[in-house]
């Protein structure tokens, strides 16, 4: 039996900060940042029967060409991640009147729909880009045990390559899932690492008033490659919906449009409709 201090209800029997039921979320749940985003998402949803907010996460669940799709806001970053994947696991494989796991667990497919900025060149803005690894440069996942999910020889690779100060922390190198890049790629669609900052500026070497620890590192990942595979993108989310996604038996997918591409230092004209397109690509290869 799972502690009250541990798994935490609202009076109302719902998850604590996402305030959702069991019932309220379908078996696909997409994840995007920005709580304004989630009705850019479902606006295109056929019908919507749930619509729920809690401080920044906010959730709509509807139905699409017959298939049901839930889509929640998480808010930035790692730490808002960890809250979001672990309550979205309670709410299919934890019993809330018994406070029990359940013997039978459901895998979710977790995609999301994110803003990322290209460290390619030859990835230019407005380009949409699937994460096949989720590169972690945070610490988050360290506080689980990650033994037998991580690409160590990988992680390996790009702590020589770049010279990694292991002072922050090791690395996490954490493979999406093959059956959902299978579904969502294609032509119109890039792969590669996604590397995950736990910042927006000095983590991802934005300079205004504050040195960095490693001015060059942007540089280094733009030249790391592993089995050919480079790092394509850097955001603040993919890396631990990766990790926590593998290690609770769900399959994770991140999906970015390009809006600033920090090798040319270039920026979207647009980049309200480069996450429109993004949006109608993703749901048009979910409910195909």
């Amino acid at each position: 039996m799972i502690k009250e201090s541990e798994l935490i209800l609202n009076p109302d029997g719902s998850i604590y900060h996402l305030n959702l039921l069991p019932e309220d979320i379908a078996p696909t749940v997409i994840t995007v940042g920005d709580p304004n985003r989630v009705k850019r998402v479902s606006q295109h949803f056929d019908t919507i029967e749930v619509k729920k907010e809690k401080r920044e996460f906010v959730t709509h669940t509807g139905t699409l060409n017959g298939k049901r799709l839930t889509v929640i806001a998480t808010g930035i970053g790692p730490d808002n991640i960890d809250i979001v994947i672990n309550e979205l696991d309670a709410l299919v494989n934890i019993d809330f009147k018994t406070r029990a796991i359940k013997k039978e667990l459901t895998s979710l497919n977790i995609i999301r729909i994110g803003t990322s900025g290209s460290l390619q060149t030859d990835i230019p803005v407005d380009s949409m880009v699937l994460g096949k690894y989720g590169l972690g440069l945070d610490n988050m996942m360290r506080s689980y045990k990650l033994d037998g999910i991580t690409e160590t020889d990988v992680e390996d690779a790009f702590i020589a390559h770049t010279g990694w100060n292991l002072d922050k922390g090791r690395p996490t190198v954490i493979k999406g899932s093959e059956k959902l890049l299978d579904t969502l790629s294609s032509e119109e669609t890039v792969t590669g690492f996604t590397a995950t900052a736990p910042g927006f500026y000095g983590p991802q070497g934005r300079v205004l008033r504050l040195a960095v620890e490693d001015e060059t590192l942007n540089t280094k990942m733009d030249n790391f490659k592993f089995n050919g595979v480079p790092v394509t993108n850097l955001e603040m989310e993919t890396s631990a919906i990766y990790g926590l996604s593998k290690l609770m038996g769900h399959h994770a997918l991140s999906a970015n449009t390009i809006i600033a591409n920090r090798a040319n230092g270039t920026f979207s004209k647009d980049p309200y409709q480069g996450v429109d397109n993004l949006i109608k690509y993703i749901l048009s290869k979910l409910t195909i």
